[in-house]
């Protein structure tokens, strides 16, 4: 009757199996932030550089941690991060993009 002691977490979004991912967790955070900056710098037009090198950068950690994820909460919100990070860098483009006004 041992399984009859286990938890059922396979029914809920933010499961975990219990054990400490530091490096997916570490991802995870640097996705949601270079995210959040992307996103938030994209919606206005001089900020492009900033905007479209952390999107970038934000889309390849991203990747990254989805390539190495474990949870289903890390996959969750590193496709959140992802996502605001390609907004980012997309309107980062749209506005100059990444070398834009430099040379």
């Amino acid at each position: 009757m041992a399984q009859a002691m286990r938890r059922n977490t396979a029914g809920s979004l933010f499961a975990t199996d219990g054990r400490p991912h530091p490096l997916q967790d570490t991802l995870l955070g640097v996705t949601l932030v270079l995210g959040a900056i992307a996103f938030v710098t994209a919606m206005f037009h001089h900020l492009h550089l900033l905007s479209s090198w952390t999107g970038l950068v934000g889309i390849f950690t991203g990747a990254y941690g989805q390539f190495i994820s474990v949870t289903t909460r890390e996959r969750f919100f590193l496709i959140v991060g992802l996502g605001a990070a390609a907004v980012g860098f997309f309107l980062g483009m749209a506005h100059g993009g990444l070398f834009g006004g430099l040379w």
